[in-house]
């Protein structure tokens, strides 16, 4: 089969790779579509051992097996199923395994992969291929950060930090959940102004830190943005903190030390959410068919990755049989 390498320092070549070995309870998966993830950048910049990619559809590839041709979505954490945190639903959270498709095992940038069959979200015939993918980052990590979120705060004003693939599915969720008015901060011009067409409202990082919001969400992992929220949040409020990075620092301002407020980290979903991240794909369609606005098969992919990175799509798709 052909599988991409990322060599690093933006390099992505294609290559001749072995074939899918599943192991016990794995399946092959046909890879269908892959969409492309801000936190791809690092296998990006950095290299990687394998291909990466974690945002999965695809078709079954296991004669004699029940779910042979099965259209499915890849849930990539590989969860054991049995420790307390599994069999109180929190699968994303497993305690034996930290294993995730696409970062410590081989991912979907190629043309299949070896899956746990537990991981195997069966996709109805109503979701297509290439919105397939979003139903995992785009839908599935914005919605369990918001769901908790609305543990603490039923509604009101929301200021979202970045407008790249979580930010905007942030903004869609958000609506649907009753938050708003919604305001939007990020710096390229293409992806504001998307979020504008969504009922964002594209505001200064200056006039974001001077209101007080009942909700904010943080999808960049920066050090500004994250600054940004804290001065941000009103009393009471919380900050979801989505945007991932090594390490980060911020100043305590006075404005941040005198308030309370709730800082919430939300990491991925549990699996039990699936179906309530169907019905949300389904309500707002139309404006989630929006954010994928390109698409290539393998020998595209340096050049999707490109564009990406310099803000230029917003959530493009590999589709490796193009």
């Amino acid at each position: 089969m052909r599988a991409a390498r990322f060599h690093g320092e933006g390099r992505i070549t294609v290559e001749e790779a072995a074939e899918p070995a599943p192991s016990a309870g794995e399946v092959t998966v046909r890879v269908v579509a892959c969409a492309l993830c801000g936190s791809d950048l690092r296998p990006l910049r950095r290299g990687w051992p394998f291909a990466p990619g974690h945002e999965i559809a695809g078709r079954v590839d296991q004669p004699g097996h029940a779910q042979h041709g099965q259209r499915v979505a890849v849930y990539i954490p590989v969860f054991c199923g049995r420790c307390e945190a599994c069999t109180r639903g929190r699968t994303h959270l497993c305690e034996s395994s930290r294993e995730l498709v696409g970062w410590q095992r081989p991912g979907g940038y190629a043309e299949a992969v070896a899956v746990p069959e537990r991981c195997l979200l069966p996709l109805p015939d109503d979701v297509p291929d290439h919105l397939a993918p979003l139903l995992l980052d785009t839908i599935g990590t914005t919605a369990h950060g918001v769901r908790l979120a609305h543990r603490l705060v039923q509604g009101g004003p929301a200021l979202v930090l970045g407008a790249g693939p979580i930010g905007l599915g942030a903004i869609l969720v958000l609506r649907r959940m009753g938050f708003g008015p919604i305001s939007v901060v990020d710096p390229v011009a293409y992806r504001s102004g998307f979020a504008a067409t969504l009922g964002a409202a594209p505001i200064s990082p200056e006039a974001a830190a001077s209101g007080r919001y009942a909700l904010v969400v943080e999808a960049t992992g920066k050090d500004a943005a994250r600054q940004v929220a804290l001065e941000a949040v009103g009393v009471e409020g919380v900050i979801l903190q989505l945007g991932e990075s090594d390490a980060w620092s911020v100043t305590e301002t006075r404005s941040i030390r005198l308030k309370d407020f709730f800082l919430l980290r939300s990491f991925y979903f549990p699996i039990g959410d699936y179906a309530a991240n169907l019905e949300l794909l389904r309500a707002d369609r139309a404006d989630y068919a929006r954010l994928v606005d390109d698409r290539a098969g393998l020998d595209g992919l340096e050049g999707l990755f490109a564009a990406f990175a310099r803000g230029e799509k917003l959530k493009p798709v590999l589709a490796p049989g193009r």
